[in-house]
């Protein structure tokens, strides 16, 4: 347990430069506080005391913002930066020197059972508001861009960026036109189909109309 704290606040130090000192980063900063509580958590979830590991996870939720499931794996140097907002399902697994920010959610569809959440790999870097979501695998040495949404598995050594996601870089290589502006937007896309549908109605009903009044 010692030697997995000294290893999160070393790793902390390490990646944030806002980070002065090794005291306060274990008393003040939130995904720290989060993680360690998580550890405890996670304890008594496999030595079947539920409640207790219950209520620890919900004890570190309301203090830091952060929500980890008792059940989630967390490998090593785990790092969650600012962290308010931050969601970890059941059985999401990740990986060792793995980096979340604020806002991002490793969570279910709600269309799948048994496993249910993504598995994340080593070095694995994911941006703020990045959601997650699945039971698929992001490989090792990727980044997930801020905002993005993951429905599907990203390859290793990877970039994904955009709703849905996208691979845009693989192995140093880009590997899709596509940058943070000129991404497709779904939603706008519906909402364009539903308009030409409209209108197609309206030119019904003005045909109809006139008909009527002949």
């Amino acid at each position: 347990m010692f030697r997995q704290i000294r290893e999160d606040i070393a790793c902390v130090k390490e990646r944030d430069p806002a980070a002065r000192s090794a005291l306060e980063i274990l008393f003040l900063y939130p995904g720290m506080k989060a993680i360690r509580m998580h550890r405890k958590a996670y304890w008594c979830y496999h030595h079947k005391l539920f409640f207790l590991a219950r209520m620890i996870s919900q004890r570190a939720a309301k203090k830091t913002g952060i929500e980890i499931h008792p059940a989630a794996k967390i490998g090593k140097r785990f790092f969650i930066d600012h962290g308010t907002g931050v969601v970890i399902g059941e059985t999401a697994i990740i990986g060792d020197d793995v980096t979340l920010y604020q806002g991002v959610t490793l969570g279910g569809t709600g269309h799948d059972t048994g496993k249910r959440h993504p598995t994340i790999g080593n070095n694995v870097l994911i941006g703020a508001g990045a959601k997650v979501l699945g039971p698929f695998k992001v490989g090792d040495n990727t980044n997930i861009a801020a905002g993005a949404v993951v429905l599907n598995e990203i390859p290793p050594n990877s970039t994904a960026v955009g709703v849905p996601a996208r691979v845009v870089k693989r192995d140093g290589k880009r590997v899709d036109d596509l940058d943070q502006i000129h991404i497709p937007d779904p939603i706008a896309m519906e909402l364009c189909k539903m308009q030409v549908e409209i209108d197609k109605l309206n030119k019904k009903i003005e045909s109809i109309e006139k008909e009527q009044n002949k």
